[in-house]
């Protein structure tokens, strides 16, 4: 199973200001490398209480962070063409194009799944399906709201839906469970659900 899983941490409400990315990235089945990146975002000095007492980084510690253009040149090549997952998928999804277009940079080209959905459907029933209760469930120890941490949890996830699956591959998960990918590309964000936004 290859994929890679995705997380923001973000520095206020505005969905353009990223203060944290994570990647995990999965090749045959195994996670075989967690990226995190700080990031100094264009709010920056200020940052909303509330964010901050969600995932506990402050100005003080992006303050010689580099900002999203310098880090989106390490983390695009890695996202470009691979299939993308994050919990809440919405949210990151929003994220990233939102500041890419706020940043006027290159927009990549994959299709991603959203691992809530997933686990919907995978495991029925739950009471709660964030990250924090999935991974209590299943024993995936993590520090919640660290985007690599994030990441890697998540990535856990859907490991452990393949295996509860029986499939070996993405696609043979997405497809047992009736999930739906969406895409973005430098022409348009298709969101799992089919809505279609044009973007050039």
């Amino acid at each position: 199973m290859d994929f890679i899983a995705l997380d923001f941490e973000t520095a206020t409400n505005d969905a353009d200001s990223p203060c944290e990315l994570g990647l995990a990235m999965v090749r045959n089945g195994e996670v075989r490398e967690v990226r995190n990146w700080l990031i100094k975002p264009r709010q920056w000095p200020f940052f909303s209480p509330f964010t901050m007492a969600v995932h506990g980084i402050r100005p003080e510690h992006v303050a010689d962070a580099p900002a999203f253009a310098e880090v989106w040149k390490e983390a695009m090549p890695l996202m470009h063409g691979h299939t993308i997952v994050a919990h809440n998928a919405a949210f990151d999804m929003n994220v990233l194009r939102s500041t890419l277009f706020s940043h006027r940079l290159p927009v990549p080209t994959f299709n991603y799944f959203c691992s809530v959905s997933l686990c919907r459907r995978v495991w029925p029933g739950r009471k709660g399906y964030g990250l924090g209760p999935m991974c209590a469930a299943h024993g995936i120890g993590f520090k919640h709201h660290r985007a690599g941490n994030d990441a890697e949890a998540a990535a856990r996830l859907v490991l452990l839906a393949g295996l509860a699956a029986g499939v070996s591959t993405v696609d043979e998960l997405l497809k047992q469970s009736g999930l739906k990918c969406g895409g973005l590309n430098p022409r348009e964000h298709r969101t799992p659900g089919g809505k279609v936004t044009v973007l050039g």
